[in-house]
């Protein structure tokens, strides 16, 4: 879902005075490539691990240094961050607003550390609200800092008009989903590439396990089909999809009969569910960790699952899926100035509605349900979404390396060249 609460911050910041100081410009020494990296949450903190182990990897790196702002990922590279992560990595106009002081705080603070060690480019990673404040101002303080943005912002789904104006202070976007660069085209926005989605890198290993063998050692009956459940990794996610998925399984249990049900769960949010699960009159297998969860994926017939990048993974496992998705009234009307054609992104992937998504008022019992029973069965809805699965494979394959070496090429060069 769409994230609303850039404006907030950057209205604060502009309202601060801003600090002076005098900028070198360029970098002409011989020293060694400096690389400054933010990330602003956690997912971020994986792409910036992976970076940061692929340039240190490459011949040309000359022994690189890094600076900026990561989490545990980041910082078993070889990360000294100026501050910890959670400082910054909230989502939610409320979490927002109570730590806005603070995060205020920490833009400035990463500001004057970028100025301070003189990188030879700057990569900001996903997180608009926070990193894109912190772009705009180096670009403002030391124009010759090269600026790259790894993980475009959302503007095919909603204002577009961000394109045109990260221009100013983003010189390259490296994209993780294989339509974006011609959106960016299209809106007239700053250079884009398809890099490759870092699920692309897992491929091999997604589809190296072995859904035998958790299929044996949770004892199931193969007899049996396997649904499996997706109800979200966030508190207000599960909350707001556990009643209407309890009603959807009886009245699924009714249609096509008996079935297991399996949910994959992260820890964060396993305790809640297990809540919601103690009124059910079914007993699901709760799972932990990646590998359960995607032999669980392989091992299904179908699964029922909260819109995200969870609709990826599946689509490249191979499991035939329904979507469903809640948010809170506020951030429900939203969707009046949504421009893209879907929420889940396999759909957006094959720019065709393949996969069936049921949003705030039609995610019901009703529909979830007539749209798992012709998943569970042989027939054109089932092979559809089979066949779809080669063109999102075929569409967000890349070559010549992993997208972590794609990432890191375009990162190199910039810091070799300086802003184009």
């Amino acid at each position: 879902m769409p994230r609303v609460h850039g404006a907030l911050i950057g209205r604060q910041l502009a309202n601060n005075s801003a600090h002076t100081y005098d900028v070198e410009n360029g970098s002409a020494d011989s020293r060694p490539p400096r690389v400054f990296v933010v990330a602003g949450e956690l997912s971020g903190d994986q792409l910036g691990a992976k970076l940061m182990a692929t340039i240190k990897s490459r011949p040309d790196s000359r022994s690189v240094s890094f600076s900026g702002l990561g989490g545990d990922a980041m910082i078993a590279e070889g990360l000294r961050p100026h501050f910890p992560l959670s400082d910054v990595a909230v989502m939610g106009a409320l979490a927002i607003a109570r730590r806005l002081p603070l995060i205020i705080k920490r833009v400035y603070q990463i500001v004057d550390a970028v100025l301070a060690f003189k990188p030879d480019v700057l990569v900001i990673i996903d997180s608009p609200e926070f990193t894109h404040p912190i772009a705009k101002r180096i670009r403002k303080r030391a124009p010759h800092i090269p600026i790259i943005d790894y993980v475009s912002p959302s503007v095919w789904a909603w204002r577009p008009g961000r394109a045109r104006k990260m221009k100013s202070y983003v010189d390259h976007v490296l994209a993780l989903l294989p339509f974006e660069p011609e959106v960016h085209r299209r809106l007239d926005g700053p250079p884009c590439t398809y890099v490759g989605h870092p699920l692309i890198e897992r491929l091999d290993w997604i589809r190296a396990q072995d859904p035998n063998a958790l299929a044996e050692r949770l004892g199931l009956d193969r007899g049996k089909p396997v649904l499996v459940l997706l109800p979200g990794s966030r508190p207000s996610e599960v909350h707001r999809l556990m009643e209407p998925f309890r009603e959807t399984i009886v009245r699924l249990y009714e249609k096509c009969g008996p079935f297991q049900l399996l949910i994959p769960a992260v820890a964060s949010v396993r305790p809640m569910i297990e809540e919601h699960l103690a009124s059910w009159s079914v007993s699901p297998i709760l799972l932990e960790g990646e590998q359960d969860k995607f032999a669980a994926f392989r091992l299904a017939r179908a699964a029922l699952a909260a819109s995200g990048t969870v609709t990826l993974e599946l689509a490249l496992a191979g499991t035939p899926m329904v979507v469903a998705y809640r948010v809170d009234p506020v951030t429900a009307l939203s969707r009046y100035v949504i421009e893209a054609p879907s929420a889940v992104l396999a759909n957006l992937i094959l720019q065709e509605n393949i996969f069936p998504e049921y949003l705030q008022d039609v995610c019901t019992p009703d529909n979830l349900t007539s749209a798992l029973e012709s998943l569970m069965q042989d027939g054109p809805e089932r092979q559809k979404q089979r066949d779809a699965f080669a063109t999102i494979h075929d569409k967000m394959t890349i070559t010549g390396g992993t997208p972590s070496d794609k990432a890191a090429e375009i990162v190199m060069q910039m810091a070799q060249s300086g802003r184009p």
